[in-house]
């Protein structure tokens, strides 16, 4: 990654969904851009909802223009009712985002949390609290819901500037810093 990134990052919901943009620089710095919840409670039914994401997510791209969007993919629960109906906001919300251009990647919640957090059960606060320190912000109490949208960019961001990706794929730091002998301080 020579230049920079715009990364969505997704939590999809059909009552609440968050979003959380961050850039990335041809540094590899990351900048927090914006971060918000779509609230769906008072939408009537189930279809209306997923246009509603849909819609939502394309005016998200429209707006940010995102590279990438990183997406939280739904885990079983209690009710395997719930698990269906995250799919669909999920698909709502990834057509949107292939329409607008985006590569778009699936990441589980707890793989996000301990990314971000180093710990897969952090609460929101906990990822709140990171997510504010590591991006330099306030997070207000009302965007909780998006803070889990903003550790999926952030985990993302992790994932695409590793090094073991940016070698190729392999965990050798031999091969990494072959690969990379401008980011190696030779002080």
């Amino acid at each position: 990654m020579t230049e920079g990134k715009t990364i969505l990052g997704i939590d999809p919901g059909t009552n609440l969904l968050g979003f959380g943009v961050i850039r990335v620089d041809e540094h590899r710095h990351m900048q927090y851009v914006d971060m918000g919840v779509l609230d769906l409670r008072k939408v009537p039914d189930a279809y209306s909802k997923l246009a509603c994401i849909h819609n939502y997510i394309a005016e998200l791209c429209e707006q940010y223009h995102p590279d990438d969007m990183a997406i939280e993919s739904p885990f079983m629960g209690k009710n395997a009712q719930v698990i269906f109906k995250l799919g669909r906001a999920q698909g709502a919300a990834i057509i949107a985002a292939t329409e607008a251009g985006c590569e778009v990647t699936e990441y589980a919640p707890r793989k996000a949390k301990i990314a971000v957090c180093g710990n897969g059960a952090a609460s929101k606060e906990q990822v709140a609290d990171i997510a504010q320190r590591t991006l330099g912000i306030k997070i207000d109490q009302k965007y909780l819901d998006a803070t889990d949208a903003l550790a999926i960019a952030m985990c993302h961001f992790y994932q695409i500037t590793s090094p073991a990706r940016v070698a190729g794929g392999s965990c050798s730091w031999e091969k990494f810093i072959a690969a990379n002998p401008d980011r190696i301080n030779k002080k």
